[in-house]
């Protein structure tokens, strides 16, 4: 995952619960809307601000965004490799380096490890802005609930960062844990399992393990920290939103699902902080490009 240029990012892998409020947990609720029940015309009016996540199977988003996958398939019962490419757009992947589709594994390169180390305050920025800057994406193994019927199949998990709610959940509880903690060093984890469980529950689907959350963790380089230490500097964050089902097999509606999606992934333009405009103060980077 390409940070901010010039900077080395080791996280990047290849190249106390807070209790919800009553209006939180009645908005955590399973909504879904699934592309097969929407017309064609109101598939053209979808917008990024329509969905906040989405699921589709692992295949078909290969199929329609292709420019930022590359498959490798497996040979001689060697695994395949699957690659990220997201240098101008793309999506944030969250693994542990490894997908199964279809019977085969396959070893990911240029992922987001689940569980992060950060060391510095550099690198808490570096992870922060590049988490925020495209869609996370997380695999999902999951087996059919049909009688008589024990099919696995894979799929993606998309959340889009270009949604106003996401995009709070996700920084409210990086801001929230610096001001809750007693130590400098903490623990977060955001976790999305419990809204995508209800919804492929729905659908007749069981997830076969958690792939569905990411943690990092921050070591300040000062004394010991008694709260870390005996795991009182830690949260979980539950995220929560409306699920949208982009399976489909009409021609003309991949066809607007893949301008969906494109729309989704489109890299934003991050405008420099008033101090980091200051520092560049007469260069040409006033503008931060992934």
């Amino acid at each position: 995952m390409a940070a901010a240029p010039g900077r080395r990012t080791s996280w990047v892998v290849g190249s106390k619960e807070r209790k919800l409020s009553e209006e939180e947990g009645q908005a955590r609720q399973c909504r879904q809307t699934s592309i097969i029940s929407m017309s064609l015309p109101e598939l053209t009016s979808l917008t990024t601000c329509n969905c906040e996540m989405a699921v589709l199977p692992l295949e078909l988003l290969f199929q329609l965004q292709p420019v930022y996958f590359q498959l490798q398939q497996p040979r001689d019962g060697s695994e395949g490799c699957l690659t990220l490419l997201n240098s101008a757009g793309g999506y944030n992947a969250f693994c542990d380096g490894s997908v199964k589709l279809e019977g085969h594994q396959y070893r990911i390169c240029n992922y987001i490890s689940r569980k992060v180390d950060l060391k510095t305050h550099m690198d808490y920025k570096d992870y922060r802005e590049t988490i925020l800057s495209r869609p996370m994406l997380f695999f999902i193994n999951a087996t059919s609930n049909k009688q008589g019927l024990s099919k696995e199949k894979t799929f993606a998990f998309i959340v889009n960062m270009q949604h106003p709610n996401m995009k709070r959940q996700i920084e409210q509880g990086m801001n929230n844990i610096i001001s809750s903690v007693l130590g400098e060093s903490y623990k977060l984890q955001f976790s999305f399992h419990k809204v995508v469980e209800e919804f492929l529950s729905k659908e007749n689907y069981r997830i076969e393990e958690d792939t569905l959350s990411f943690s990092y963790q921050f070591t300040a380089d000062a004394l010991i920290d008694i709260f870390h230490l005996f795991g009182l500097s830690k949260n979980k964050v539950e995220c929560h939103g409306k699920v949208m089902n982009l399976s489909c097999t009409n021609p003309e509606k991949k066809a607007i699902v893949n301008k969906f999606l494109t729309k989704m992934s489109t890299p934003l333009i991050r405008m420099l902080s008033a101090s980091e405009r200051t520092l560049s103060c007469g260069s040409h980077s006033s503008i931060d490009e992934e």
